[in-house]
């Protein structure tokens, strides 16, 4: 059973198990199919709030619940009440519940001297910020250690993703440089110099370490990203490339020069880059894709939906309340007019 099959990760989840040979149910809150999946995957509503609803498709047991949308500790007893009921789960976690040693973490980034500062790469072994209801990170982690807790009951795979991309998503932070071409802006900023690292996580990569897992139960934790962080200039420069687009780059020493100038979804001033030699290591994994040959996709979903002019915000409500000024072209304008 997949809990979230219909959005970003789920799908080629779905995907990936059923080829594997698993008969799957994809449940989803409205229950549709993508066209890539094989007839044999059973698609189902599912109300993820209901804690009856969830037990009904769980039904009177699976070998395996792969939850790509649990979120809180809450999400986590909903899945540990069943475990009698199922052999073991996969759960998509964030690489947002690291900490640095220090007490910084995603939710101190905005403080002054706020950002954390990882150890390149950043292993499992890292500290993780205290479980908590107030953020995301914190909400992350709670979810993290109730799974863990039960660990003898409910073998959980944890697995933490960065920057997901891919078809599909409600954050799509290539819509950053896509739209930009769409629009014909040849000329761009980008703050700390287009050096930023923020890990990305291709959902087919996510895929097949959700494959992998599940041949292999265990309670454990590990990282779930791409074989390589690329910087935001080298982002941008993939997206050109794949659009067949010619831009201009400003490459601005420190923060963002003026408001959200040069602030790109991936704009971080110290890098965060994750290292998977313990999935290697424990699942024999190895990707299936890498950042760049993952973009033709990702791009071509992407200019469908704007597709006649579309709203950006209406397309994407989470990416205009994540990045409200992410095409903020007069300011970038004023700016390199007094720069």
């Amino acid at each position: 059973m997949v809990i979230g099959a219909s959005g970003q990760i789920g799908r080629p989840v779905v995907d990936a198990l059923a080829g594997d040979g698993w008969e799957v149910t994809a449940a989803s809150r409205g229950g549709g199919r993508d066209g890539s999946w094989d007839a044999g995957v059973r698609a189902v509503r599912l109300d993820r709030s209901d804690d009856a609803a969830l037990a009904a498709v769980v039904g009177d047991g699976c070998d395996l619940v792969v939850d790509v949308v649990a979120y809180d500790a809450g999400h986590a007893r909903q899945l540990t009440a069943l475990a009698g009921r199922i052999g073991s789960a996969v759960v998509v976690s964030s690489v947002s519940v690291y900490e640095d040693g220090e007490g910084r973490g995603f939710d101190t980034q905005d403080e002054p001297g706020g950002f954390p500062v990882y150890p390149v790469p950043v292993a499992e072994t890292q500290p993780t910020v205290a479980p908590g209801e107030a953020t995301y990170s914190t909400r992350k982690a709670a979810l993290e250690r109730e799974l863990l807790t039960a660990g003898d009951t409910l073998p959980t795979t944890l697995l933490r993703a960065g920057a997901v991309h891919g078809p599909h998503s409600p954050l799509p932070r290539e819509l950053y440089f896509v739209k930009r071409n769409l629009d014909g802006r040849h000329e761009r900023v980008l703050a700390h110099r287009g050096e930023s690292r923020f890990h990305p996580s291709s959902a087919l990569n996510i895929a097949e370490l959700v494959r992998l897992a599940a041949d292999r139960p265990g309670s454990r934790v590990l990282n779930a990203v791409d074989p390589e962080a690329p910087s935001v200039a080298r982002i941008g420069a993939a997206v050109d490339a794949v659009m067949g687009a010619r831009t201009r780059t400003t490459l601005v020493d420190g923060p963002p020069p003026g408001g959200t100038v040069g602030a790109s979804p991936w704009s971080v001033p110290l890098p965060l880059v994750c290292d998977m030699s313990a999935a290697e290591r424990e699942l024999g994994y190895r990707p299936v894709v890498s950042y760049e040959d993952s973009l033709p996709a990702t791009v071509e979903w992407l200019t469908g939906v704007l597709r006649g002019g579309r709203d950006w915000r209406e397309c994407f409500p989470l990416m205009a309340r994540a990045f409200p000024d992410a095409f903020a072209y007069a300011a970038e304008d004023a700016w390199r007019a007094g720069a």
